[in-house]
């Protein structure tokens, strides 16, 4: 189902359970592989997953449709693992390097989490990122999205956007060839 159907579907009072089902059969997966790449816990994910879609839920009726939805979604996605990454490190009063020694701990004891030598590796090398650059990182290298869509979805210039890729590739090619 289309984007705009859903939408129109969600107006109605009598198909708006059956279009929002829609929505997050159509959204779910996407959304909690981004956050999951964010937060690496499974766990975790799963439940901001769910917060996401309650936002959603509570916030469709006054959707603007002044970007596409899936931006849309992808930014209340972001901004859900940006404040749980921030209230981590408040909680725990942790420095950065910390919470990304803490989510490596976790991505080596996964049971959720397998793959090769080298993709644990550039997982890990993510983890050493500031979270911005790993967005963007994870929105342009995973979910092969297109600069100016990034750009909707975290308010940055495109130039920033490109330039912050560039820094963080430039950093994971130093980890992946040091470690």
């Amino acid at each position: 189902m289309e984007d705009k159907e859903i939408l129109e579907k969600f107006q109605n009072p009598d198909s708006r359970n059956l279009a929002f089902n829609q929505l997050v059969r159509k959204y779910q997966q996407k959304v909690y592989w981004h956050v999951r790449k964010m937060v690496i816990d499974h766990d975790d994910a799963d439940d901001l997953t769910q917060e996401v879609f309650v936002k959603v839920w509570s916030h469709l009726e006054s959707f603007r449709k002044d970007s596409q939805l899936y931006t849309w979604i992808y930014r209340i996605a972001t901004n859900e693992c940006l404040n749980f990454l921030s209230a981590k490190k408040k909680r725990f009063f942790l420095p950065l390097h910390d919470v990304a020694a803490e989510l490596a701990e976790k991505l080596d004891s996964s049971d959720h989490f397998t793959g090769e030598e080298v993709q644990l590796k550039l997982q890990k090398a993510l983890l050493r990122l500031p979270e911005k650059q790993r967005l963007v990182f994870n929105m342009k290298y995973f979910d092969d999205l297109k600069y100016e869509e990034i750009s909707e979805i975290l308010g940055t210039s495109v130039g920033a956007l490109k330039a912050s890729y560039h820094i963080a590739v430039k950093k994971i090619e130093e980890f992946l060839k040091n470690n």
